[in-house]
């Protein structure tokens, strides 16, 4: 009896995972630009050096610049869908 809640309980298990995974996988549909560097359907933290920052969000997604390399700090500026900035102390990008 007990190896069959055992199996039982490891299906239900893969099956929670497997309905879990859709949305970890989650990327804005579209193209960003950072500074003419195009990348498509993007998703997490795009450090940059070179300033000033020029971001271009044709995605369905608010992009947030930030003011350290590694999208931490404050969020100086958010860029939505299809607007365009140019920030003078961004230094990365995140979009989700």
């Amino acid at each position: 009896m007990s190896r069959i809640v055992s199996a039982l309980g490891a299906v239900v298990a893969a099956g929670m995972l497997i309905t879990a995974a859709p949305t970890a996988a989650h990327a804005a549909n579209g193209v960003l630009l950072i500074n003419g560097e195009i990348f498509i359907d993007p998703s997490g933290c795009y450090p940059s050096d070179r300033w000033p920052l020029e971001v271009r969000n044709h995605t369905d997604q608010v992009a947030l610049i930030f003011d350290t390399p590694d999208c931490t700090g404050s969020s100086p500026e958010l860029v939505f869908p299809d607007q365009s900035t140019i920030s003078e102390f961004g230094s990365s990008v995140y979009i989700h």
